[in-house]
């Protein structure tokens, strides 16, 4: 089946990751459909749509929108599927829910038009109570508007989080990158210990 103007995808791996192995068994983390968190992000290119305007092909991996696998209860407590359900393991996805793209075969993800992902730095101020430092953070993956390793800024609110590869990253869009900095010597970047769990 190919789609005029949609992805069609499967999950790599499970809907949810929401279990981790300690020894030989495993351990559930969450029993929620609801929280984001625990979405699987990671989905592979099954068939590209016919009207393809990206340089996305088959068997190309790609983190997309939590959204996209995700159960949901309606107001009568009832199981439902995301708009993007073609059964179990296929899925309709549009350009706008896929933020970054992997080649099959590549080591090297590479982010869509549009939107950058920044690793947050560990907070150098004495006194400080937040153990991040809020809205800075080295651009890690890039559409090609900033240097992957620049230390930049960014505007509140158009943070959102996603643990890649065991780091723990927001997807910040390219407009809202507002500031570069130079690096200083002492920054050190922050990644809390649970994310190497998930």
């Amino acid at each position: 089946m190919i789609g005029l103007f949609d992805f069609l995808v499967k999950p790599d791996g499970d809907r949810y990751n929401n279990s981790v192995k300690v020894g030989d068994k495993s351990l559930i983390l969450n029993t929620e459909i609801s929280n984001h968190q625990y979405i699987n992000r990671e989905a592979v290119v099954i068939e590209v749509p016919k009207l393809n305007t990206t340089d996305i092909r088959n068997g190309d991996k790609l983190l997309v929108h939590h959204n996209v696998f995700r159960r949901w209860h309606n107001m009568k407590g009832i199981e439902k599927n995301s708009r993007s359900f073609l059964s179990e393991d296929r899925y309709l996805i549009t350009t706008d829910q896929i933020f970054l793209r992997k080649r099959l075969g590549s080591c090297e993800w590479e982010a869509m038009d549009g939107y950058c992902f920044i690793q947050p730095l560990k907070s150098t101020e004495y006194l400080d109570v937040e153990v991040e430092r809020p809205l800075v953070g080295v651009v890690k993956y890039t559409d090609g508007s900033f240097t992957k390793g620049e230390l930049v800024g960014f505007s509140p609110g158009d943070e959102f989080e996603f643990t890649i590869e065991g780091k723990r990253m927001y997807r910040v869009m390219t407009r809202s990158i507002n500031t570069k900095y130079d690096y200083k010597g002492n920054e050190e970047e922050y990644n809390p210990g649970w994310t190497h769990s998930c």
